[in-house]
């Protein structure tokens, strides 16, 4: 969700970096389940990408979903950029990704239920005006120059710095759409370890729900483009954190990696200042080139946390980020897959065996070879498929010992690991089949 943190007032000691992460810690009674998605606007008509402003717009989405359903503004100078109600969020991601940040809830069942509550709201103000919504996880045709910009200063900033420090950063942020989910910790060790398995198991995500196998309109090499895109970004603040599997890894080692990301920005104001490439860590002394003489509030350190993008984040919770967007049943079976072996402590420890003795070039080999390959994928002797039925397996014992009978949700992926055909391969064997190499047809066969 890119919009301002509020994470509390000055920071009066270094010590209060890793207490910001340690105050998420819950009791196993208040584990939520929030999940985020994003999808791209398009014209019907003419499947081109969705402007911010116009008479079928991404503003007229905002305002008419405003105006029918109760949602607040959200509006950055005076540019209206999001929305909120009831502990959920409505964003923009930079090239007019719609994104719904869903509210803490406690089953996956009440996941799926959101959900569609909010695909009918879109469509309720999208189909009148000529707007569908594609659940895919890169845009397949459209070029950089294609995209509208949004009216957000934190994305104008990052826009002018991609360019500078790897080759696939602006392709992330116009062109890429993702679902993750968001899960509690109960302690510092009981985030080790969900951050540990979240890592290792990052690449069966990234195949099992893979879907951007086009990009400008032809065939890409890779069933998870997106996850491509990510390895291209930014070394200094992607990847699997070899760290986190060290001794001593905890709240403060992520806080170490952390600071030593440079910044993009400071939020004073209703504006974004611009702090491309300072350190926080000069910040904390008051010496940072953007605000001399100022030194950070815990927003301010909150606000840096949303910069770093690991396959798996830690901020009060942990972000599980290695999927493709795609259709409702699987943009539902992600948060099932994950709650399944995260929220269940037998099934966790099982999943925490199946790769405890993988090193870091295995963890890296699966992520590279998932991007391409998805199910087929292979690494150091480690053959994705087997690893992904294991955890899938893993996955629904934990949520039968749930008791909300969430199983049923993991059907898509189960059928995958049947069949061997993921979402990108449905779509690739349509687009060299039935659809004669054209990708018109996925503005219908996509649509949320």
């Amino acid at each position: 969700m890119s919009i301002p943190q509020s994470g509390g007032g000055p920071i009066e000691s270094f010590d209060q970096l890793a207490a910001y992460m340690e105050s998420g810690c819950k009791p196993k009674s208040e584990w939520r389940i929030g999940t985020e998605h994003e999808k791209f606007g398009f014209l019907t008509d003419t499947h081109a990408p969705l402007p911010y402003d116009g008479p079928a717009s991404v503003r007229k989405m905002l305002e008419g979903i405003r105006d029918r359903f109760g949602w607040e503004p959200v509006e950055e100078q005076g540019h209206l950029i999001g929305l909120q109600r009831n502990g959920a969020n409505i964003s923009l991601e930079p090239g007019g990704q719609f994104e719904l940040s869903g509210a803490p809830l406690a089953t996956i069942g009440d996941v799926a239920d959101e959900l569609d509550q909010h695909l009918d709201e879109v469509r309720q103000i999208a189909d009148p005006m000529g707007v569908g919504f594609l659940g895919v996880g890169a845009a397949p045709e459209w070029t950089h120059d294609q995209m509208d910009r949004m009216p957000k200063g934190r994305y104008r900033l990052m826009t002018d710095y991609m360019g500078h420090v790897g080759t696939h950063g602006t392709q992330m942020m116009y062109r890429t759409s993702t679902v993750q989910v968001n899960l509690d910790f109960a302690s510092e060790g009981d985030m080790v370890k969900k951050m540990r398995v979240a890592l290792a198991l990052q690449p069966v995500a990234t195949a099992l729900f893979a879907s951007s196998p086009f990009f400008e309109g032809k065939p890409n090499g890779h069933k998870s483009w997106r996850s491509r895109i990510w390895r291209g970004l930014d070394g200094s603040r992607t990847g699997m954190l070899p760290f986190m599997f060290e001794e001593g890894a905890g709240f403060q080692r992520y806080v170490d990696w952390v600071l030593d990301v440079p910044m993009y920005f400071v939020y004073r104001d209703g504006k974004y200042i611009n702090a491309l490439g300072q350190s926080f860590r000069d910040f904390l002394k008051g010496e940072l080139p953007a605000l001399p003489g100022e030194k950070p509030t815990l927003s301010d350190w909150a606000d840096h946390m949303t910069t770093v993008f690991p396959e798996a984040r830690v901020k009060k919770y942990i972000e599980m980020r290695g999927a493709d967007m795609g259709s409702r049943d699987y943009t539902v079976a992600l948060p099932a897959f994950w709650v399944g072996l995260m929220y269940d402590s037998a099934a966790l420890d099982a999943a925490w065996d199946l790769v405890k003795g993988f090193d870091a070039d295995t963890r890296e080999g699966l992520r590279v070879a998932a991007s391409v390959k998805g199910l087929e994928a292979e690494a150091e002797g480690v053959k994705l498929a087997d690893l992904a039925r294991a955890a899938v397996a893993l996955s629904q014992a934990g949520l039968a010992a749930r008791g909300h009978g969430e199983e049923a949700y993991l059907a898509p992926i189960v059928d995958s690991l049947k069949t061997g055909i993921t979402q990108a391969d449905r779509y690739l064997s349509l687009y060299h089949g039935e659809w004669g190499g054209e990708l018109a047809p996925i503005y219908t066969v996509g649509r949320l």
